[in-house]
C-alpha cells in the first residue's frame, strides 16, 4: 500500500497494490495492521457506510463535534471530488482544505481523521461511497458546514448548481461553526 500525504498532514492518500489479469482484479481494500504500519494510526473502525448518489449530489460538509469520527474513504463505483476540511482550533492547517479525486477506476482511499468536516460531490452519472468510521453515528452531534462558505473557498471541481439535501442547505457559516480545540 502506497501513502502520500496531503497538504495537510494528517490527511492520507493510500492507494493499495491491485492484482489484475483478464480475468478481473484483487486488491485487499483493508488490513488493520498494515494500515497502522503504514499510517502510522491506530484506528479501531466500529461502523460501514455505503451511499449512492446521482451525478451533481453534493455531501457535506458534515462532522460530529462530540463522538468525532475519523473516516477512511473510498469510491467503488463512479467518481467524486473529495472534500475535508480541518477544524482542529490548534492545528497549524486550521480552516483549511483539502481536495482529491476519488474513483472506481482508481482504487485510491483518504484517510480523513476525527477533527475534519468531510464532504463529496459526484462527478460521474452516479457514484457508490463507501467509508469505515472510527465512532457511531450520533445525530444529535452531527454538525453541517456550508458548502459554498465564503470564507473556506472551496473548488467543487464541479461545474453546475449541485443537488443538496435539506440538512446541507441550511449548513452554517464557517466562522459560526462549532470546531474543535
Amino acid at each position: 500500500m502506497k501513502v502520500t500525504p496531503t497538504a495537510i498532514p494528517d490527511l492520507l492518500i493510500l492507494e493499495p497494490r491491485v492484482f489484475g489479469d483478464d480475468r478481473g482484479f484483487f486488491f485487499e481494500s483493508f488490513n488493520a495492521q498494515r494500515f497502522a504500519e503504514v499510517t502510522g494510526v491506530e484506528a479501531t473502525f466500529v461502523q460501514d457506510n455505503h451511499s449512492r448518489s446521482a451525478q451533481g449530489v453534493l455531501r457535506g460538509l458534515h462532522y460530529q463535534i462530540r463522538q468525532p469520527q475519523g473516516k477512511l474513504v473510498r469510491v467503488v463505483a463512479g467518481e467524486v471530488w473529495d472534500v475535508a476540511v480541518d477544524l482542529r482550533r490548534r492545528s497549524p492547517s486550521f480552516g483549511q482544505w483539502q481536495g482529491v479525486h476519488l474513483s472506481a477506476e482508481s482504487k485510491r482511499q483518504l484517510w480523513v481523521p476525527e477533527g475534519f468536516a468531510h464532504g463529496f460531490v459526484v462527478l460521474s452519472e452516479s457514484a457508490e461511497f463507501l467509508y469505515k468510521t472510527t465512532d457511531y453515528y450520533a445525530p444529535e452531534h452531527e454538525r453541517c458546514i456550508a458548502w459554498n462558505d465564503p470564507e473556506l473557498a472551496i473548488d467543487w471541481h464541479y461545474p453546475g448548481e449541485p443537488v443538496l439535501s435539506e440538512k446541507d442547505r441550511a449548513g452554517a457559516a464557517f466562522r459560526d461553526a462549532e470546531v474543535f480545540d
